[in-house]
């Protein structure tokens, strides 16, 4: 096979179709839009939303509060993750990436207190409830806010 004999697959490729081009084509005259009404006009048609004039469904629904475009989301881990790891480990959000106990880092990791530990470890996250900070303390390991 060379590259000048290459042909798509039959029927993959189609011809389009050729609309208000005189009655024999089967999309003359009307072009496939019916006749007449709003959506058989040049610039015809509704913007999106709008329900026939009816109140739309975006203006009938309850409007409350706000969402803060600055929130920042977290990637919680839990005490009882921590616990997998063997005495010693450093703690780091590639590594709990690489090992899969988190699967999207997000703004950052907070380490939270569920849970037991009993290993010395040395966290590195970006927060850590006050709860878990103790908890990782008491067990004889270090915390540090990345």
């Amino acid at each position: 096979m060379k590259l000048h004999e290459l042909k798509p697959a039959e029927g993959s490729r189609s011809e389009r179709k050729r609309k208000g081009r005189g009655i024999g084509s089967g999309n003359g005259k009307t072009a496939g839009r019916g006749t007449k009404g709003q959506n058989s006009r040049s610039g015809g048609g509704v913007r999106p939303g709008f329900e026939g004039g009816q109140n739309p469904l975006m203006r009938r629904l309850p409007k409350r509060g706000f969402t803060n475009i600055n929130r920042k989301e977290y990637a919680i881990v839990s005490l009882d993750t921590l616990n997998r790891f063997e005495e010693g480990t450093v703690v780091t959000s590639a590594l709990l990436i690489e090992t899969g106990y988190v699967s999207n880092e997000k703004s950052g990791i907070k380490i939270l207190g569920t849970g037991t530990i009993d290993k010395k470890l040395n966290v590195k996250a970006n927060k850590f409830s006050a709860s878990a900070k103790e908890a990782i303390e008491a067990a004889g390991g270090q915390t540090e806010v990345v």
